[in-house]
């Protein structure tokens, strides 16, 4: 006698989930490696002559610089999907916000990877492995975590949120912390926006996923360079809007957040790829003396304006916020928390809509 057994085809879809974001699965690279993109070339005057050596700090004549440019690592798997993802990286942050976790497990360079997706991570111009500006500057050592731990909605310090999903281990803190990353020179938004633009023009079509400061110069960036064919934001910082049409800044207790404007035709050429917000949990609607809340309450606004924006021109413009789903205790870096598995399942589900995973 033969037992039959049917499996609905939620459990199909949950056990392929399962199988494809574990990491003991083996993954398939076919492709790998770094490569700069973008940036500038300074040429000092005159005739460069090796037979005079000028010591280690030499005057530079005839010689060249070369700085300004953004590095990227990637990974392409075997059997690929069509379009790749692009991550963009934070304020104060590298690479390694999506590379990994505090705690070590897979970030979503790594889950996405494993579902097949090509991925590059991108060090910014004057960040990171990017550290080669062409601008001088000073960096002094400023003690400020405890005041980013706030900021950045994890708790009040030295109290973590109620139910929150960051990892709270001594040492999870301790990577946290060490991942930060200081501006080696003024950042400057069209040295950022022409490296992402000549990263797209070198790889060719991709979805950018941004975060935090990142998001403003993902928004520039897709108006500048049509191979952007979708664009996801955690908690972008900043949004763009019609100059004609532009909402009134926003207060707060840690300033006052005034709406970058573009041209009609620059804002319609933004809405014409499918985009996707993401807010986290622990902001609200009222202000309040809470230096957390109220940094997100301010941006969250705005995204909300945004959002309303996009839909007077019938753009696909989605805003969501977590909670409000029923997803709770992510703070503003959420795609590096316990539920990550959970909020990049949430994504692929996005991108599947879309037709973006081709």
């Amino acid at each position: 006698m033969k037992t039959i057994i049917i499996i609905g085809a939620a459990a199909v879809v949950a056990a392929i989930a399962f199988y494809i974001g574990n990491k003991n699965m083996t993954l398939h690279i076919k492709e790998q490696g770094s490569f700069a993109v973008g940036g500038t070339v300074i040429q000092n005057p005159g005739i460069f002559d090796n037979s005079k050596f000028e010591g280690w700090t030499p005057s530079g004549v005839g010689q060249t610089y070369h700085g300004d440019h953004a590095v990227v690592s990637y990974q392409i798997p075997d059997k690929a999907r069509k379009l790749p993802i692009i991550f963009l990286h934070g304020y104060g942050q590298s690479s390694r916000s999506f590379g990994t976790t505090p705690d070590g497990r897979d970030g979503f360079n790594n889950i996405f990877l494993r579902r097949r997706f090509g991925v590059y991570l991108i060090d910014q111009p004057r960040r990171g492995q990017s550290g080669r500006g062409t601008v001088e500057a000073t960096i002094k050592p400023i003690a400020d975590e405890q005041t980013w731990f706030d900021i950045w909605r994890m708790g009040t310090w030295p109290d973590f949120a109620e139910n929150v999903q960051f990892p709270k281990d001594k040492e999870s803190m301790n990577q946290f912390f060490r991942q930060m990353t200081p501006n080696i020179g003024p950042i400057d938004d069209e040295t950022v926006i022409n490296s992402l633009s000549a990263l797209f023009d070198r790889i060719g079509e991709g979805i950018l996923i941004t975060h935090s400061a990142g998001g403003s110069l993902g928004w520039k960036t897709a108006i500048k360079n049509d191979k952007i064919k979708a664009i996801v934001a955690y908690e972008p910082g900043g949004f763009p809007f019609p100059a004609d049409s532009a909402p009134e800044p926003i207060s707060g207790l840690t300033g006052t957040l005034t709406p970058e404007t573009v041209s009609n035709e620059e804002f319609d050429k933004l809405m014409q790829i499918p985009i996707v917000i993401y807010f986290g949990d622990y902001i609200q609607d009222e202000p309040s003396a809470n230096l957390g809340s109220e940094n997100w309450r301010v941006r969250l606004a705005m995204a909300r304006k945004f959002a309303e924006a996009a839909s007077a021109r019938g753009a696909d413009v989605e805003l969501v916020e977590l909670p409000k789903i029923g997803i709770y205790g992510n703070t503003h870096f959420l795609f590096a928390e316990l539920n990550n598995v959970q909020l990049a399942d949430l994504l692929s589900k996005w991108l599947a809509e879309k037709g973006l995973d081709k």
